[in-house]
């Protein structure tokens, strides 16, 4: 089996009608879910920050492996609930009873057992959580929809079906697998491999861990240096979360800076995802959280209404607001604030030190 760039595992078998049904079951089971040690510096605030030079992709040596170890009583490492419990499309009321799954070795007359499995690679241990399996005929109703005969969240199930011919999906993140089987009056075993690795990914300041509520992260495909536009692969992760991936390199987009910030301290770093395993990356941002004041004393109160732009020492304005207290997210260097109020205009230059927030006071002199 081939891993496809959509994250499908090829088909077995091939059939005139299978490509519809890939189709379908890529819709039904995308969605969005929440390795080594990447680090990158801060860029300054624009949409399309300039990215870092060119390096080697982290080794992510340390990585924590996802599957058990061999042996009676094995156990996985424990695991956060976001990686165990992937999120599932919606199911019409009418396909959500799943039957109940009877013994491998269960004697029911006229039908046929699917066992089936599903490994982070050929000879690994079967994964033990967070698995869906759906079970489709293999060929569309008269409305042109695959119908979904079973879906079980079982690691390893054992269906219970009709002899006849299925096709067979199982998702694990954003990594899945489909394969038609053929069912007869016998038990039927099937083992997906599922070359899916984790991803979970923090900010910081220095030493400091940057809150939740003030970072997010963007994953795309591929690196960050090759050419052309790429949609995001994962739009929003939040700090913590952890994303399963189809093994391969990704880069990482982070932006430091909650939505009421005039603007964000961006950082691009390439990762590499390994098969059965969990990785941690630690995105470091070079900034700092600076308040600006309009005041007409030092240390006096700050002015309303009044318009700021932060700007560069090249004279490129970075971001512009309204407001007293207005918030800014900057990379460390050297900036100049420009405060409008009541038709007159001030100004002063300030420096960022990375990890010192602070306020910069502008004088209405």
């Amino acid at each position: 089996m081939t891993l496809g760039g959509d994250g499908i595992i090829g088909w077995r078998r091939s059939a005139s009608l299978l490509p519809g049904l890939i189709v379908a079951v890529c819709l039904l089971t995308l969605g969005q879910f929440t390795l080594g040690q990447g680090a990158a510096q801060a860029q300054l605030f624009s949409d399309r920050p300039p990215p870092v030079p060119p390096a080697s992709v982290p080794d992510p040596g340390g990585a924590v492996s996802l599957a058990p170890p061999s042996g009676l009583g094995s156990a996985p490492p424990s695991l956060p609930p976001t990686l165990m419990q992937p999120a599932s499309p919606t199911i019409p009321p009418a396909l959500t009873t799943v039957p109940p799954v009877a013994p491998l070795n269960a004697a029911v007359p006229g039908q046929a057992v699917l066992s089936l499995t599903a490994k982070y690679g050929k000879d690994t241990p079967p994964i033990t959580s967070g698995l869906v399996w759906r079970v489709f005929a293999d060929r569309p109703d008269e409305n042109g929809t695959f119908k979904l005969v079973r879906e079980d969240r079982n690691a390893t199930p054992n269906i219970v079906l009709p002899p006849g011919n299925y096709v067979v999906h199982v998702a694990f993140g954003l990594v899945s697998a489909v394969r038609t089987v053929s069912l007869k009056a016998e038990t039927d075993r099937e083992s997906f491999v599922l070359p899916a690795g984790g991803l979970r990914i923090e900010g910081r300041v220095g030493t400091s861990r940057i809150p939740l509520n003030q970072i997010s992260f963007a994953i795309y495909k591929g690196s960050q240096f090759r050419s052309g536009e790429r949609a995001s692969l994962v739009p929003n992760v939040a700090a913590g979360d952890v994303v399963l991936l189809p093994e391969g390199t990704y880069y990482i987009i982070s932006n430091y800076g909650d939505p009421a910030s005039l603007a964000n301290s961006v950082v691009r770093s390439d990762i590499r995802v390994q098969a059965g395993k969990l990785t941690d990356v630690i995105v470091t941002h070079r900034a700092a959280v600076i308040t600006l004041k309009l005041v007409s004393d030092k240390g006096g109160e700050a002015l309303a209404n009044t318009a700021w732009s932060v700007l560069t020492p090249g004279g490129d304005v970075i971001k512009e607001s309204i407001g007293a207290f207005p918030r800014v997210v900057l990379a460390e260097g050297e900036y100049r604030a420009v405060a409008k109020n009541e038709g007159k205009v001030y100004e002063r230059g300030f420096n960022v030190v990375n990890g010192v927030d602070g306020e910069v006071e502008v004088v209405a002199r």
